[in-house]
């Protein structure tokens, strides 16, 4: 596999835009039936008594040199599934490659890949600015990029955007809903309209101490403590993994409760060190909370 990865890099670079288009289509496929055997929702759930590992990638931005060093360690493909928590394009030069790559492995081993939508691949009326990739694709394509970002718009509709590993993990891009009282509030988010579920899953960032506030980022809201406990409480788990914030690879936030994960580094980030989570056995066995899992299960680099 490592050399497919390596072979799948160059060809991103080089596939035509007709490729890209198969590709896109291939994949819009395997994701309507995967949503079509989750009765629509947006959750994905996992066994931890049905699996050995589970690989947790965050915010890639469009580096395909961290996606690649990423790909190449013989765990994470070995691994019983991969996790990736949006953001793939986008503030990086090679997002239309890093599309390219990350489509390309899902095509490949179905749902052993999971594509979670990040606050990047955000419905039309969350727009993110400034929004990098249709640009990308017209310096990639031409013209005809615009076809390929098109698609690739439609794709992300139909990508889950969050994960619950039963009994001890709940993953997602950005944050929990302040107002979410179950499990379903989150797996049918994209269906209620009239609440800020889906926004707060998407955009929602962690802060220390209690309450909830209106973000600076102008969408999702900024939640404290008591209200990561009292939602982690209603779902079943112990702890909230999630990406969306540039740090040095990991951050451990609300004494535990909260592991951020970047997956990327480097320029317009600077940010020296990358991480991805690699939750083996023990940490399926057994629901740990953010330290301890900084501590045994993050590979920094």
């Amino acid at each position: 596999m490592k050399v497919e990865v390596e072979t799948w890099m160059r060809k991103a670079f080089e596939a035509s835009r007709e490729e890209f288009l198969a590709l896109i289509e291939e994949v819009k496929g395997i994701l309507e039936t995967e949503k079509a055997s989750r009765e629509e929702s947006g959750l994905v759930r996992i066994s931890p008594r049905a699996i050995k590992s589970v690989i947790v990638v965050g915010d890639i931005h469009g580096d395909i040199k961290s996606l690649i060093h990423v790909l190449k360690d013989v765990e994470v493909l070995n691994a019983d599934r991969i996790v990736f928590l949006g953001d793939y394009g986008d503030r990086g030069t090679e997002s239309v490659e890093v599309y390219y790559v990350v489509l390309k492995l899902k095509a490949i081993a179905g749902d052993k890949v999971v594509l979670l939508r990040g606050n990047h691949e955000g419905p039309p009326d969350m727009p993110v600015i400034p929004h990098d990739l249709p640009s990308l694709f017209k310096k990639r394509f031409g013209v005809e990029g615009a076809k390929a970002y098109n698609q690739i718009k439609e794709l992300w509709e139909y990508l889950p955007y969050a994960v619950l590993v039963e009994g001890r993990y709940v993953m997602l891009h950005g944050g929990l809903p302040v107002n979410a009282t179950s499990i379903a509030d989150i797996a049918y988010a994209h269906e209620s309209p009239s609440s800020s579920n889906l926004e707060e899953i998407l955009w929602s960032d962690p802060v220390e101490g209690e309450g909830e506030f209106l973000s600076m980022r102008g969408e999702g809201r900024l939640f404290g403590e008591d209200v990561t406990e009292r939602v982690l409480r209603a779902v079943g788990v112990k702890t909230l993994i999630r990406s969306h914030e540039p740090c040095e690879g990991m951050e451990v936030r609300q004494r535990g409760k909260v592991l951020t994960l970047f997956s990327r580094k480097g320029a317009p980030y600077f940010n020296s060190h990358a991480a991805y989570l690699i939750l083996g056995e023990a940490e399926l066995k057994t629901a740990k909370d953010a330290g301890m899992l900084a501590r045994t299960a993050v590979r920094m680099w």
